[in-house]
């Protein structure tokens, strides 16, 4: 300036709220610590869905076993010997005759078939399905008080995400705009098969209605395989 005096200092600018900032900030790490949680229900449910091909929390498994013959004709005796030849250390709940030339020894997740005259063992039982199981386990949420608290959570953290979704990005590619649009396309998905498929009442809606709920705390798991 003429008279060598410096320009006076603006003064600092106020820094504005912006409720979007902390909106997408929050969404984004309740996005990172829903991630586990995500993976064990989403999985979990792919798996109980198709229930009805598959058992979800075990798989079937056979195998066949030679002993010395012949074994005791008795089933008592025969039922020792095996569990002892094998060694198996797991107490069998039962062991019975199933006919005249064969025992069963029944175990709580298998089933071995003994044939006495040539000491032919046939096994049949369940494997657990590592993941599957304990994910199933904790989507059915049977009995689990503790769990139940952390599921009602996680539920919770799904509704943030899809509200604040909604209000991710401003403008035409927004809610105001495409984001509208897409977010009516998705809630059209469920209402649209609700009513092309009649809802609960439809086919077998009335039926299953009619049928008694499970207990609760029943176990989730299969039986033992039937003799």
């Amino acid at each position: 300036m003429a008279d060598g005096m410096s320009p006076p200092t603006p003064a600092p600018a106020k820094r504005r709220f912006q409720l979007r900032a902390w909106v997408r900030a929050i969404h984004r790490d309740a996005g990172y610590f829903g991630v586990g949680l995500t993976l064990v229900y989403a999985l979990s449910g792919l798996a109980v869905n198709h229930i009805a091909d598959w058992d979800p929390s075990f798989r079937q498994v056979a195998s066949t076993r030679q002993l010395p013959a012949p074994l005791p004709a008795d089933a008592e005796a025969s039922g020792k010997r095996v569990v002892a030849a094998l060694g198996i250390t797991e107490t069998p709940r039962e062991v019975y005759a199933a006919g005249d030339d064969a025992v069963d020894i029944v175990f709580e997740r298998r089933t071995l078939h003994v044939t006495p005259s040539t000491g032919k063992v046939v096994e049949e039982g369940q494997s657990p399905r590592f993941f599957l199981r304990a994910a199933n386990w904790l989507h059915l949420n049977r009995g689990k008080r503790a769990w139940t608290l952390v599921a009602d959570s996680y539920a919770m953290i799904l509704i943030y995400l899809a509200v604040s979704g909604l209000f991710m990005i401003p403008g035409r590619k927004g809610l105001l705009g495409r984001g509208a649009l897409i977010a009516l396309l998705g809630a059209a998905v469920p209402v649209g098969y609700v009513v092309l498929s009649g809802g609960p009442e439809a086919k077998n809606g009335s039926q299953s209605g009619s049928q008694p709920a499970s207990q609760p705390g029943a176990s989730d798991e299969a039986a033992p395989p039937a003799r």
